[in-house]
């Protein structure tokens, strides 16, 4: 639906003023192919384009970094909470955690928006479903902590009654710092002031039922959606076809004006041939901003 070419477009508009970073959430990246430039998991600056850098999310390399930084602790929580053995543990530790590498892909994000060093942050997200499943996974983070912090507190408790104290160590600081992140990943998504949703829909009704359930699920979520961008509208009414399509879009549009009359909507054209390249999205960015 073109959210990938208007994520694009964003950033290069947004380079002409701010230091600019654009991100790739999408497992199936594409920004490379859009911008025409090698882009890659480590962020580096987009050749060509001055104030802009990018950065497609490698979830799984994230997640193997983040097993190798936290080994130690998270081991050290099963073998004081659990009956399982070294073995075990080591099976159980070798086993994806789901939803993991997603949401340190969104720890990485925040990481990077906390460090100051790029005044705007744009964000490809995956298509729909994935990308609703992608904010839900806070929470599903938070309660992996819980479980985790429940196994804790009953090793303390069980240490505090035979000793007579307990002191803190790098488990225990571990779970406080990932709470943090939890509630710094949703404070961020639900933060009016500095971050917002942007839906990219097409005038097709199954377009227009999957992006009404979209932000009816970001309301329900606290994430803000101010404006929507309506892409490939066909203007030309040069031919039979092109009026015809135009035509039957006419009451489609209608229909997205009355369905989100509370947001911003701006209608791009649809373009003769595929937008790709800097000189591409450059010339299609001012149809989006103008």
């Amino acid at each position: 639906m073109g959210k990938t070419t208007s994520a694009c477009c964003t950033a290069l508009h947004c380079a002409e003023e701010f230091k600019t970073l654009l991100v790739s959430t999408d497992p199936a990246h594409s920004l490379s192919d859009s911008l025409e430039r090698e882009i890659g998991d480590e962020i580096k600056p987009v050749r060509g384009v001055p104030n802009l850098s990018a950065l497609e999310v490698n979830a799984e390399k994230t997640l193997a970094k983040f097993k190798i930084a936290h080994e130690d602790q998270i081991k050290a929580i099963l073998e004081t909470s659990t009956y399982l053995d070294q073995e075990d543990i080591e099976d159980f530790f070798a086993l994806p955690i789901p939803g993991m590498d997603e949401v340190l892909g969104l720890k990485t994000i925040v990481d990077v928006m906390e460090e100051r060093s790029f005044e705007k942050v744009i964000v490809d997200t995956a298509p729909t479903g994935h990308a609703l499943r992608l904010l839900t996974l806070p929470g599903f983070l938070d309660d992996w902590i819980k479980v985790l912090a429940k196994m804790r507190w009953k090793y303390r408790y069980l240490v505090q009654t035979f000793s007579g104290q307990y002191h803190p160590d790098s488990s225990d600081d571990f779970l406080v710092t990932m709470k943090k992140t939890v509630k710094r990943i949703e404070g961020l998504l639900r933060d009016g002031l500095r971050s917002e949703f942007i839906p990219v829909v097409i005038p097709e009704s199954m377009a227009i039922l999957e992006t009404r359930r979209l932000v009816h699920t970001l309301d329900t979520y606290g994430i803000k959606v101010q404006q929507m961008v309506v892409n490939n509208v066909v203007e030309s009414r040069d031919c039979s076809f092109c009026q015809e399509r135009a035509k039957a879009e006419e009451d489609y549009i209608t229909h997205i004006h009355n369905t989100f009359n509370h947001l911003t909507l701006t209608l791009v054209p649809l373009q003769p041939r595929e937008v790709k390249g800097i000189e591409d999205l450059n010339r299609l960015k001012k149809h989006l901003f103008l």
